[in-house]
């Protein structure tokens, strides 16, 4: 019974780990912009094997991280400026 549901769980997960995040150098600026905005906080490749994750306010970030502008390659600008990145605030800064 415990291996018919763990193989049934793990059928049901192998859809979720195939998927693919979108990336920013295929599509257009205005729609990687779009993408964070409507999702709040979403990860998007940017390029070869490389990713992060983009945020579109402060909400999105832990206690104690502030807001950096997130500018990706895109489509139609190589200097796309998307939202932003949650940073760790350095005390010693």
């Amino acid at each position: 019974m415990r291996l018919t549901l763990s193989l049934m769980l793990l059928v049901l997960a192998a859809p979720a780990l195939a998927q693919s995040r979108p990336s920013t150098p295929e599509r257009s600026c205005a729609v990687n912009r779009q993408s964070v905005a409507a999702s709040g906080a979403i990860v998007l490749g940017t390029g070869g094997f490389t990713y992060d994750r983009f945020v579109n306010d402060p909400r999105f970030c832990q206690h104690g991280e502030f807001l950096e502008p997130a500018f990706v390659p895109s489509r139609d600008n190589p200097q796309c400026f998307i939202g932003y990145r949650c940073k760790v605030d350095l005390p010693w800064d």
